[in-house]
């Protein structure tokens, strides 16, 4: 199945992918079903399920719900119209999306949280139900949201990864393997197979004009980032830090004070700033999720503005080489937190990101593929434990981690002539069975680690 760079990267909102952006879709896609259905529909109902319950008010889940039953959408999303709306919702208790009626929507009683079994299909499961004029159900349909804001209905889910439908791609890899066959046959990069991969969809204008816009809002997130303070919302009182640790690290520039590892904080300090607007719920890229959506973008700024040589003409490079690298960990495991545990969401972006930037250093297929593996093994058996169900303990700070790691394992992979131990394929798979194997606890409910082991949370 082919999976675009404009899948793997998506303009959304914070705090979560899964649990915010999914949602939200999800419901504008049963909007949709609503505006072509033959029968009247006088109201709305949602319930959540599994993960999407357990950390729902956490990760804003329930406002994204709401929101997008009233007709938000991640791409377009304005905070200060959102505000609006939910006022206007919560007095009226009535939802007015374009092209429907006035529909019955109260969010104290329409939309429920369940914390049973998850639904059989996924962890992240809910149900929109329309209802007719006497409250009765007219129209269900079950949603599941798979991570980096994919969203897929249960038809969806059951038909199987082998559902896309758009024109034959040139390089169709469905493993690294492939990849790497592919590649010493053709004599092109992995990002130049990517980009024949990616216009036999779209022009060449518009997939350059889409890379460059990704880049301008994952940029200025990072400066949003560097720029705002403040405590973050949730109840945790959480500090922003990034100000703070970058203005200490301008100032200590050209002085002599730092030691080498100093290069270490400016990699955190990218990353955090973009996790620190996801958890605001600002604006950011799912690289490939927003639980990991610093780490890919802090990669990137730490090539351009502190390796000798970097050019911008290389972006396109970079995040096309990583999607290529988040694709096969998404087609072949998963890259949600509610289902594989954090080594799905920060391990993935860390091994896009070591994958880009090994490319961009002028690497090889052999030599990015075996950063790539660097990087996703030693993240494996990650847990996801967010303290209070916020995006914020340990998930920014993680990034950081993240961006260095990839750091790392870039230049490990360059230092050598691709060959390695372990293939990259086996370390997907691998992360497959261990989130499998992983218990539930550990996997986005905060109902284990760090979010029960935290005093006063």
């Amino acid at each position: 199945m082919f999976l675009s760079v404009f899948d793997m990267f998506k303009v959304g909102i914070g705090p979560s992918s899964s649990h915010t952006m999914g949602p939200m879709v999800a419901a504008s896609r049963f909007l949709d079903r609503l505006r072509t259905a033959p029968f009247a529909v006088a109201g709305v109902k949602a319930s959540l399920h599994g993960s999407l319950a357990f950390t729902g008010v956490g990760h804003a889940t329930d406002r994204a719900t709401i929101l997008g039953l009233a007709g938000f959408v991640p791409e377009t999303y304005d905070r200060d119209k959102a505000e609006a709306a939910l006022t206007r919702i919560k007095d009226s208790k009535t939802v007015s999306p374009d092209g429907l009626p006035v529909l019955r929507f109260d969010p104290e009683s329409d939309l429920t949280f369940d914390f049973g079994p998850n639904l059989p299909g996924h962890a992240n499961g809910m149900i929109l139900s329309a209802t007719d004029p006497q409250g009765d159900v007219i129209l269900q349909e079950t949603y599941y949201s798979v991570g980096g804001g994919f969203v897929l209905t249960e038809a969806e889910l059951a038909a199987g990864k082998d559902t896309d439908e758009g024109a034959p791609v040139t390089y169709p890899f469905k493993s690294a393997a492939e990849m790497l066959e592919m590649a010493k046959a053709s004599g092109l990069s992995i990002a130049q197979m990517k980009r024949a991969n990616e216009m036999s969809r779209r022009s060449a204008g518009d997939l350059d004009a889409g890379i460059q816009r990704l880049w301008d809002v994952m940029n200025d997130c990072i400066d949003r980032g560097l720029e705002n303070d403040g405590i973050l919302p949730g109840g945790l009182s959480v500090k922003r830090r990034a100000k703070g640790i970058h203005e200490k690290l301008l100032a200590e520039r050209g002085m002599n004070l730092s030691p080498p590892h100093t290069i270490n904080d400016w990699m955190s300090v990218y990353a955090m700033a973009v996790n620190e607007e996801n958890a605001a719920g600002g604006q950011v890229v799912t690289a490939p999720t927003n639980g990991a959506a610093g780490v890919v973008p802090a990669t990137l700024r730490y090539y351009l503005d502190h390796v000798p040589g970097a050019s911008t003409r290389r972006i396109p490079d970079f995040l096309l080489t990583a999607a290529a690298i988040g694709g096969l960990v998404k087609y072949n495991a998963s890259i949600s937190g509610a289902e594989a545990g954090c080594q799905a969401e920060v391990g993935s972006a860390s091994a896009m990101a070591a994958a880009g930037l090994c490319a961009v250093l002028g690497g090889t297929p052999e030599q990015i593929e075996n950063a790539a593996e660097i990087a996703l093994e030693h993240h494996l058996g990650m847990t996801c434990d967010p303290v209070k169900g916020l995006v914020q303990v340990p998930c920014i700070e993680r990034n950081g981690l993240g961006a260095i790691k990839a750091v790392s394992a870039a230049s490990l992979a360059l230092r050598g002539d691709g060959t390695h131990f372990v293939p990259l394929d086996s370390a997907i798979e691998t992360m497959r069975q261990t989130g499998a194997d992983m218990h539930e606890k550990y996997k986005e409910t905060s109902l284990g680690g760090l979010a029960v082991n935290i005093p006063n949370c």
